[in-house]
């Protein structure tokens, strides 16, 4: 009875989390930790690092899946990327120094609210409008979003892949598609960075476990991700709203039932 819990927690995560990123580029760990820690049972700590390498290869497949329909910007997600990871330990450093200074919630609510953005007011600007902008004031833009950004993120521990969709499409004036899939290619090495430090910290994670949600993630994160890369816009928009709501709503339930 144990293993057939276990097989449906982590299925049932692994979707989750899969549907989040292949759609949004957000974190398996805003929707993995909270199942593992609620239904089986997990330290919250080998929880994130699991979730973090089932974000790994999840955020590599969504991202080349964006790739080959050319809706990734590889060289100013390489300087977001940048910026991201070392402002990340800047902003770590800083909240180490502000103990009562830590934001939970942060990412749950942020997927929730973000979810309602994309139905309420949809992202609708164009390839076309995108490339207007010169390429040294788009790679400057990279760099000075992907300092708060990582900032942001090592202060409150949560949210990268929400804030870079929302500075993305919001700040940056992303194509919703190109900004999903730059995303996800800068969540694949900020995960597989934070998936080595929690191991290497914290000691080998529960195999099965490890196994099942890293194949759940990576195979619903590739059905949501081609589906995305051939929707319309508004479609996209919709589709992509509803599930970040959906998940937003179902991780915040868990975090009560903690």
């Amino acid at each position: 009875m144990e293993i057939v819990i276990t097989i449906l927690v982590t299925f049932f995560a692994g979707m989750g989390a899969g549907l989040g990123t292949g759609f949004a580029g957000m974190s398996a760990a805003a929707v993995i930790t909270p199942m593992l820690v609620t239904f089986l049972g997990m330290d919250p700590y080998m929880a994130v690092g699991i979730a973090l390498s089932s974000d790994v290869l999840a955020s590599a497949i969504s991202a080349y899946t964006y790739g080959k329909n050319k809706n990734l910007d590889v060289k100013n997600g390489l300087y977001m990327m940048g910026s991201v990871l070392v402002f990340t330990v800047v902003g770590s450093y800083v909240s180490s120094l502000v103990p009562s200074a830590t934001m939970g919630n942060f990412s749950v609510v942020m997927t929730f609210l973000l979810g309602i953005k994309f139905i309420v007011k949809p992202v609708m600007t164009t390839k076309e409008a995108m490339q207007s902008v010169s390429a040294k004031k788009r790679a400057l833009q990279s760099v000075a979003c992907g300092i708060l950004i990582g900032f942001i993120c090592g202060f409150v521990g949560a949210g990268g892949g929400m804030m870079m969709l929302l500075i993305l499409t919001s700040v940056l004036g992303y194509e919703l598609k190109t900004a999903v899939g730059t995303s996800v290619f800068i969540m694949t090495f900020t995960a597989l960075t934070g998936a080595v430090s929690h191991f290497s910290i914290g000691g080998s994670p529960d195999w099965p476990v490890f196994g099942l949600c890293v194949a759940f993630t990576l195979l619903w994160a590739r059905i949501a991700a081609v589906f995305a890369n051939k929707a319309k816009p508004e479609t996209l928009n919709r589709a992509t709203g509803i599930v970040l709501v959906i998940l937003g709503v179902v991780v915040m339930s868990f975090s009560l039932l903690q």
